[in-house]
């Protein structure tokens, strides 16, 4: 399965850790990331991540056009709702809806990313792999 990786400023240290900590899951799947949180975390983990352009660069659309053509099947999106500036994001946003519109289960904070890590470990997320096959 393909994981998108993005996180806010205020919460890149938080994602290096939640990578750092699901390594061993997280080695078995494709990665892709806004430029700056993959470079973080490829450099804390280890673990090979394709990045893509900084968020403030357009990162973000990147993954959003990867999520409409159904080449992600998990978002693991580290947002920091305190940051006004962060809050209403149409880029934000939008990339949330593409996520509802092409049943990408997201994860916004720790607790959904942990939530979702054990499912993908599991098997309970296969069902990505059935109706989005690898051409």
């Amino acid at each position: 399965m393909t994981i998108a990786l993005i996180a806010h400023d205020a919460k890149k240290e938080l994602m290096i850790q939640f990578c750092t900590a699901y390594k061993a899951v997280l080695s078995r799947h494709h990665l892709c990331a806004t430029g700056t949180t993959g470079k973080q975390v490829a450099e804390a983990t280890g673990l090979p991540i394709k990045r893509f352009l900084s968020g403030a660069q357009g990162g973000g659309q990147e993954i959003s056009a990867r999520i409409s053509c159904d080449e992600i099947d998990v978002l693991l999106f580290f947002r920091d709702p305190i940051n006004s500036k962060n809050s209403d994001n149409p880029t934000d946003l939008n990339l949330l809806r593409l996520c509802d519109v092409h049943n990408v289960p997201v994860a916004t904070n720790i607790a959904t990313a942990e939530a979702l890590i054990l499912a993908l470990e599991r098997g309970d997320l296969d069902w990505r792999e059935i109706g989005n096959p690898v051409m």
